[in-house]
């Protein structure tokens, strides 16, 4: 609160990109945590809110005579112009914003103030949800080819790799020591995924120390060791993720590739991927063109041409197939590394799993494979994600990047995925946010210095919790799409813009509405109409017992059949006749029916709304829309392209 200049400022105008007309006013509040906009209009309550966390930049401009604009751009790619009567105040809270979307030390971040009502108990639950040696089993390790080491105990060979490391039966601890001093960051080479089928594995490292002619004989038993482990390949392939020309530069400083002369029965392969400054600028340039107020169609596609995004989601999807196949069709031992291995490779490793194994397509899965490969293993977040100040060249979207690898591969495979859009988009969003324990810090080292699971909570049982939010209408366990490998296509045609993720705040700029929108809300109707029918049948069932009751009394002269009469203009005598009833539906009688007609009464009513239930349930069946067993609301800005969606329903 000490950095909060000004808490309040009334008659702030929050700007529409895309239609002035529907601008607001209202008051701007600064808290600890959060920024707030409050509407004024009179009976109408919108809030906007937006974690501290979450804005990139502020901008202030040049006053103008309606007031001083502040330009607030958001990590999550929200965008919101305000425009403050004073420019006094509108400094007050530029510096303010400023200072407070910086913090210096991890304490100031949300994840360490945000505090649901949970116990101690519930908090040691959500961080239990995902263990990854249940993941590693789950593959079948370990087994007679692999072991878990425990040569990184207290993190003393690489302060930036798990504690848990699964190597070669036959790699020793000399040989494993030896490999890490040999490797950037001492990040030696250890299994990310082992496919039990082929036992064939993905194996991830940092570059080797090679300079120009340097060699390790340790690194090389090493390789030697991973190549013994699949016993039905006689060679490996060692895929380096950068550009030759960037492998080659970095020999000068005594790094490098490996060099096949050294290495027995290898097959080396550049794949081509950008480093993070490449990925930086050619990001900034693409949200430059979606930041555009009326772009034509030829500055918007020149603009995504421009920035050369798509093109950098293509290669990093290309290296996960050549991986993928690589292990599913070939039945061969992968190694991947990048420069110090926690960002293209993460990004490589972790598209190869989504395509070979449908476990990682699910949501439990997906959640452990980002535990396992980018969590882990050190994916730097704090540094990539701007969670503290500091060097603002190691910011970089490469997260960002999987999540679209993924998504595309939803646009290609939409059956296959057993989460929607939304998910991805609310993983995205709480990356940055801080709002949880998971993401903060470099590596598994840090996060237990800063004591997170006693002191914040998980995303992961979060979502959890919210999975119904999430699920994908047209998702089917036992549909050929989710079965065994996927193998997309990356024709250029193949590739779309994510309306969903960059533009999804602008709210007048295009419909909102997607298929699974509406295939949710289908799903929803026929469940509540099912619920009613299944009410309905036990009403029907309890009164034909109630009927029967009273014929077996009535036949037994016990039911007192006289007629029942009723106070209606002081008349006494005026009894109910048949003219009373119309249809089974009371008109306009004089008073109410006997016990046993007021049963058939209900009895007609329940019949007549069951069948016009049952008729509205039907409606859509020939479509084969209602028979979907999965619903669940999803992302209002979610898109699909109308020909994947055309499939989708013949699947479906």
């Amino acid at each position: 609160m000490e950095h909060i200049r000004l808490p309040k400022v009334e008659n702030v105008l929050l700007l529409d990109k895309i239609s002035p007309r529907r601008s607001r006013v209202g008051t701007l509040y600064l808290t600890a945590t959060h920024t707030i906009f409050v509407e004024s209009e009179a009976g109408v309550r919108n809030e906007t809110w937006v974690f501290h966390s979450l804005v990139c930049s502020v901008e202030k401009q040049g006053a103008t005579d309606s007031g001083c604009p502040l330009l607030v751009h958001c990590k999550n790619f929200q965008v919101l112009h305000f425009v403050i009567p004073q420019e006094q105040e509108c400094l007050d809270v530029f510096l303010s914003l400023q200072r407070l979307s910086q913090p210096e030390s991890y304490k100031e971040l949300y994840c360490f103030s945000y505090k649901p009502n949970v116990d101690a108990e519930e908090r040691r639950k959500e961080w239990d949800f995902l263990d990854l040696r249940d993941d590693f089993s789950r593959m079948g390790l370990p087994n007679s080819l692999w072991k878990l080491s425990n040569v990184n105990q207290h993190y003393k060979v690489s302060d930036t790799y798990p504690i848990d490391l699964f190597v070669p039966e036959t790699a020793t601890p000399p040989v494993i020591v030896g490999s890490t001093k040999f490797r950037s960051r001492g990040r030696f080479p250890t299994l990310s995924y082992y496919s039990n089928e082929k036992q064939a594995a993905i194996c991830r490292s940092s570059q080797p120390l090679s300079g120009f002619s340097a060699r390790c004989l340790e690194d090389e038993q090493m390789l030697e060791a991973i190549l013994r482990s699949n016993p039905h390949s006689d060679f490996m392939y060692v895929v380096d993720t950068r550009p030759k020309l960037n492998a080659i530069a970095n020999r000068a400083a005594g790094k490098g590739y490996e060099n096949e002369d050294n290495y027995s029965n290898i097959k080396f392969q550049f794949i081509g991927i950008e480093n993070i400054h490449v990925m930086r600028n050619s990001q900034q340039k693409m949200l430059e063109v979606c930041e555009l107020r009326s772009p034509s169609m030829s500055d918007f596609l020149e603009g995504l041409e421009n920035s050369g995004w798509l093109r950098h989601i293509k290669a990093v999807l290309d290296a996960g197939i050549f991986i993928a196949k690589a292990i599913a069709e070939e039945g061969v031992s992968v190694l991947v590394h990048c420069s110090d291995g926690w960002d293209r490779t993460a990004q490589v490793c972790s598209v190869a799993c989504v395509l070979l194994d449908p476990y990682y397509r699910t949501l439990r899965g997906f959640m452990v494979l980002i535990e396992k490969d980018w969590v882990s293993f050190g994916h730097k977040f704090s540094h990539r994600c701007n969670h503290l100040v500091g060097d603002p060249k190691e910011v970089s979207p490469i997260i960002d990047q999987f999540l679209e690898c993924v998504w595309q591969l939803m646009e290609q495979f939409p059956c296959a995925f057993e989460f929607n859009e939304r998910f991805l988009i609310t993983i995205h969003s709480h990356i940055y946010s801080c709002q949880f324990g998971n993401f903060i810090g470099n590596n598994q080292r840090e996060r237990t210095e800063l004591q997170l699971h006693e002191r914040t909570h998980s995303l992961w049982s979060y979502l959890w919790t919210n999975r119904a939010d999430f699920i994908n209408p047209l998702y089917r366990a036992n549909h050929r799409q989710t079965q065994g490998l996927l193998q997309p296509s990356t024709a250029p045609y193949c590739f779309k813009f994510w309306r969903g993720l960059y533009n999804r705040f602008d709210r007048g700029m295009h419909p909102r509405q997607s298929v699974e929108d509406y295939l949710s809300a289908i799903q929803e109707e026929t469940q509540q109409l099912e619920e009613q029918l299944a009410s309905h049948k036990e009403k029907i069932t309890q009164l034909e017992k109630e009927q029967g009751w009273r014929t077996v009394a009535q036949k037994n002269g016990t039911f007192d059949s006289s007629p029942t009469v009723c106070a209606h203009d002081n008349n006494l005598n005026m009894a109910n006749t048949p003219q009373d009833y119309t249809g089974g539906f009371i008109t306009n009688s004089p008073c109410q029916p006997k016990a046993a007609d007021s049963s058939l009464i209900l009895l007609n009513q329940v019949l007549t709304q069951t069948s016009e239930s049952s008729l509205s349930n039907s409606s859509d069946q020939e479509s084969g829309i209602a028979d979907l067993s999965y619903r669940s609301p999803l992302s209002e800005d979610s898109t699909r392209d109308p020909d994947s969606d055309e499939t989708a329903y013949s699947a479906a």
